[in-house]
């Protein structure tokens, strides 16, 4: 997960996604690796295995993509309301850049699926390839040092909050199963509850709290994916406990919950014809959507802006290390994991699209950071239009 970019030293900034992010890969080996050894059925069936009350019971995997995952958005709430009230992208000048960038890397990568997997089953994981995984961008950023401006670091840190915001409402719009509407107007109802005791009574955290789980369960039931709970709570809470309610997630979210998340989604075997799957219309949609959708709709989107006069780089920044940006966003491992289990009902699509993703991140963070390392150093002159405060 990210940090907040005003009030925190971008030192703390990279230390905190280096450690995730080698968390996180550490993570994922050791799951590949039991997955595809002699405990494959015990591990695996561990995930499978039921627990809860009668009234909710959910298998482990589900508690912790439906349940624990909640509480993930629930830190991206937070954070985008951050930026949007007090951060990177209060004024609208300083937003444009990366906003439109966000957009251009979102669709980019959502074209290049479509085409690939137009016509069949496999065209509704069209979402997977758009998404951006902070906590391992910004890890490679901070693994290559002073090769990397700060302006960089803090412009991808803006970009993939707001790749964050259009996650969760894809998520809400286009992976959503039948609606049962008695659930959503108890969710409304709980909104309004929430937005009211937000005005009214803004320190009573415990009753934020009460409502959020009430919400969470009406999600559940609703038909619209119970993580979206999480953002909508970030939402209600007053602004000035927002700093404290995210440091006190961050460490549980970022070095307990998305490693767990990694462990139990990766979880895959390793057949003998994985390379062919990787070149099926729906590996190829997701790894050349990560390795080619996202470098050229953060560029190109970026570069039309520029070239315009409504925009400049940020301070520091050259056009190479754009490029380099553009595919380190291309890493996009959690959050596109997430939409794959949403995106299909066959495991077989749900493994392949896994494997294109760890493929696709791969590739794109390898190419990213060696284009990185090249990219001469530019002399910090000119507008700062993005940049971390200290």
């Amino acid at each position: 997960m990210k940090f907040f970019t005003r009030g925190i030293p971008l030192e703390a900034l990279a230390e905190g996604g280096r450690l995730a992010g080698l968390l996180l890969i550490g993570a994922t080996i050791l799951s590949l690796v039991l997955s595809n050894t002699a405990v494959a059925p015990a591990y695996t069936g561990f995930w499978e295995q039921e627990i809860g009350p009668v009234f909710l019971q959910k298998s482990i995997s589900h508690w912790i993509n439906d349940g624990l995952m909640a509480v993930f958005f629930l830190l991206v709430g937070l954070e985008i309301k951050h930026e949007l009230v007090d951060g990177e992208l209060t004024e609208p000048r300083k937003a444009m850049l990366p906003a439109l960038a966000a957009i251009g890397g979102a669709a980019m990568p959502a074209l290049i699926h479509w085409y690939f997997t137009r016509g069949t089953p496999a065209a509704t994981g069209w979402a997977i390839p758009t998404a951006t995984d902070i906590a391992f961008s910004l890890g490679i950023l901070a693994l290559l040092g002073s090769r990397v401006p700060a302006g960089l670091r803090v412009f991808l840190t803006a970009l993939a909050i707001i790749d964050d915001l259009l996650a969760v409402i894809v998520i809400a719009v286009f992976y959503t199963d039948k609606l049962y509407v008695p659930y959503l107007l108890g969710a409304a109802g709980l909104v309004l509850g929430l937005y009211l005791l937000g005005r009214w009574r803004k320190d009573w955290l415990w009753a934020f709290a009460v409502l959020g789980i009430l919400l969470w369960y009406c999600m559940l039931k609703s038909g619209v994916h119970a993580t979206v709970a999480g953002v909508l709570l970030a939402f209600t809470i007053p602004s000035h406990h927002i700093r404290r309610l995210y440091h006190a997630l961050h460490n549980p979210v970022t070095y307990g919950i998305l490693p767990l998340f990694a462990l139990c989604n990766t979880a895959i075997t390793l057949k003998a014809g994985v390379g062919v799957e990787l070149v099926s219309p729906l590996g190829l949609g997701i790894m050349l959507g990560l390795v080619i959708g996202k470098p050229v709709g953060i560029g190109l989107s970026s570069w039309l802006l520029v070239r315009s006069g409504q925009a400049a780089l940020p301070t520091g920044v050259s056009w190479l290390q754009m490029l380099g940006l553009g595919f380190t966003a291309g890493i996009g491992f959690t959050m596109a994991i997430f939409i794959a289990t949403l995106s299909f009902r066959q495991p077989e699509l749900v493994d392949v699209a896994k494997l294109a993703v760890l493929g696709g991140s791969v590739l794109a963070a390898s190419i990213g950071a060696l284009i990185l390392l090249r990219s001469p150093q530019v002399a910090t002159a000119g507008p700062e239009l993005v940049s971390g405060r200290q």
